[in-house]
């Protein structure tokens, strides 16, 4: 039990104590938070945690709520189906768990988006229960406590890191703030690169750190290069407002607002034709944008209707955006970055439109 004591001192003096969703016992609050910081840094989640609570506040409010308002709110934050995950466990606890979340880890696992080591977490800082985290960041403090080498994502690197956590949990009087600690010594002071093993509170117990390979745990997988997807997209203006389309709820930006998209120039160009383009669509400078597993390398064309044009057909998937309401849709950052440019009137915007006005 000394390294779960050494780290509770520690937290208490050094540890993360004043982030907006600590000092309650919530679930609600606390799932959010910990669905947030699923792969999005604190920094992130701080400017989004309390907006989205304003406007959803608690399960039921969320659980009632339209799809597309909850993208809205999740808009910027990216891993868009968390959010949709999000919105099915908050209907699933209001429908099969009559408004309250369950309160053991073993029953929150089983809802939409929630998985064992984040089930923990709720449980721990919620209802105490001996439940023990394995996120990225535990899993290298531990790896290197006990010099566990090879892939964390392989089964028996898993049980084996799974095992040590467990074994090392304090009585549950303990589990919040010990929960708390082991993800703050992850993130803060056993950092994947340069960790500070001079003041670390559990240096003395690291077998990585008395083998002076403190940097070899966990085995970092090679990097597989990543694809790149070329795109095109078509921003139609007409007058103060732009043609926008909701995205299939599969796939990248699933149910956002984006920009019609076209695999080759050509086919764009025959779009805006069909549209009533008063010009060819200029292309503007291409951009890039990194995905977990591609990288998309689009080229905007910036086009625009006369303001008479009536063909085209505004329904459930096709609507014209005003400019004026792009920051409170639910639109994906990169298109949201360039629609900024166009209703600011950027200097490259305007000189691709200056052949159009």
């Amino acid at each position: 039990m000394e390294f779960a004591r050494a780290l509770l001192r520690w937290q208490r003096m050094h540890g993360r104590n004043d982030l907006p969703w600590q000092g309650t016992r919530d679930p609600y609050r606390v799932w959010l938070s910990e669905i947030m910081l699923q792969q999005t840094r604190v920094a992130t989640v701080l400017s989004y945690y309390p907006r989205f609570l304003d406007r959803f506040p608690d399960v039921d409010t969320l659980a009632g709520a339209s799809t597309e308002s909850v993208l809205q709110a999740w808009a910027g934050l990216g891993y868009y189906a968390r959010a949709r995950l999000a919105h099915a466990c908050a209907k699933a606890v209001v429908t099969e768990c009559g408004g309250a979340f369950p309160r053991s880890a073993a029953e929150l696992a089983r809802l939409p988006g929630i998985g064992r080591s984040t089930a923990a977490a709720i449980a721990a800082f919620c209802f105490g229960e001996r439940a023990a985290i394995l996120d990225a960041n535990v899993r290298r403090v531990l790896a290197r406590r006990q010099a566990i080498d090879g892939d964390p994502a392989q089964r028996a690197v898993a049980d084996s890191l799974w095992a040590v956590a467990e074994s090392l949990l304090p009585g549950r009087r303990d589990m919040p703030r010990y929960t708390q600690a082991i993800m703050d010594l992850g993130a803060g002071i056993c950092t994947a690169r340069k960790p500070q093993c001079d003041i670390c509170p559990v240096r003395d117990g690291c077998r990585a750190h008395g083998m002076g390979r403190v940097e070899d745990f966990p085995a970092r997988r090679k990097a597989a290069p990543r694809p790149v997807r070329s795109a095109h997209f078509l921003v139609v203006l007409r007058g103060p407002h732009v043609l926008v389309e909701q995205r299939a709820a599969d796939g990248i930006w699933g149910g956002l607002l984006s920009l019609p998209e076209h695999p080759e120039v050509r086919a764009l160009r025959r779009h805006a034709r069909s549209l009533g383009a008063l010009a060819p669509p200029t292309p503007l400078a291409p951009r890039r944008h990194a995905f977990t597993h591609f990288t998309l390398a689009f080229t905007p064309h910036v086009t625009r209707l006369g303001p008479d044009s009536h063909r085209v057909a505004v329904d459930g998937t096709w609507r014209w955006l005003a400019l004026g309401e792009i920051e409170s849709a639910a639109l994906p950052a990169p298109v949201l970055a360039l629609l900024r440019e166009v209703r600011d009137d950027s200097p490259a915007v305007r000189s691709g439109l200056a052949g159009t006005r």
